[in-house]
């Protein structure tokens, strides 16, 4: 029997490189990657994936992915909208810029908005497959030097939504998954900051997470386990999400 073919986006590094690496056990994964291709070269060589250069943001570049895609599978089984990054220099809301503002918008939330819209139109011609957003707590958790980024997250989040009601009826399920503090080069700069509030009773389980802790969760919804909750948040946070009096 083959194996299910999937697209991971910004799977170089971080929280991306631990997805594609989990899912290459089981499936054919092309990685995309933006500036980093020594990071994705290590990745291909370790686990055998296909890597392709893609700047999210370009209608063009995403274009050429699923052009490239549709030349090595025959399908589409799984994408993971993964890619996005951080303010390039955290700002006051009342000191940030449009320049950073639209950077921010075009990657984190156009780009998977309408990558989405091709694999899906894809995964139409058969009826069937999984889509997954990694977004962020940051979609509901405020931070106001770095706005943008909350606001990118919260968008993608909506996506979610929208296309898992759109796609429902055509066998294509959605899922968010909503990590929280996660050990990754995107928060190296704050990294003992976190530390030391975690360790001040942030998180309930009392540790950062890493990125195999998303990853597991990208396995489940690939092992077709939560097939029947399309649409619905994963929250892989350490317990962050929870209320208590």
């Amino acid at each position: 029997m083959p194996k299910p073919n999937s697209i991971v986006t910004g799977a170089s590094r971080g929280i991306g490189r631990a997805i594609a690496m989990e899912l290459a056990k089981t499936h054919n994964v092309m990685g995309t990657y933006r500036g980093r291709r020594d990071a994705a070269e290590r990745l291909r060589d370790e686990t055998g994936c296909e890597i392709f250069q893609c700047d999210l943001a370009s209608r063009e570049d995403r274009e050429a992915l699923m052009r490239f895609a549709r030349e090595r599978f025959e399908s589409l089984d799984l994408l993971v909208n993964n890619a996005g990054m951080a303010p390039r220099e955290r700002r006051d809301i009342l000191e940030a810029t449009e320049e950073s503002f639209d950077e921010l918008m075009a990657v984190n939330l156009k780009g998977p908005y309408f990558l989405t819209q091709q694999a899906a139109r894809w995964m139409a011609e058969r009826g069937e497959g999984r889509i997954v957003f990694v977004t962020s707590i940051s979609a509901y958790t405020a931070s106001v030097n770095r706005g943008e980024y909350c606001i990118s997250k919260a968008g993608l989040s909506m996506t979610v939504a929208l296309y898992a009601q759109r796609l429902a009826e055509i066998g294509v399920k959605v899922f968010e998954i909503r990590p929280g503090i996660i050990r990754t080069d995107m928060i190296a700069k704050v990294e003992k900051a976190y530390e030391e509030q975690i360790a001040g009773g942030l998180l309930p389980q009392g540790r950062m997470g890493e990125g195999v802790d998303v990853a597991k969760a990208v396995r489940a919804i690939a092992d077709g386990l939560l097939d029947y909750s399309t649409g619905q948040i994963l929250n892989v946070d350490g317990g962050f999400s929870l209320r208590s009096l």
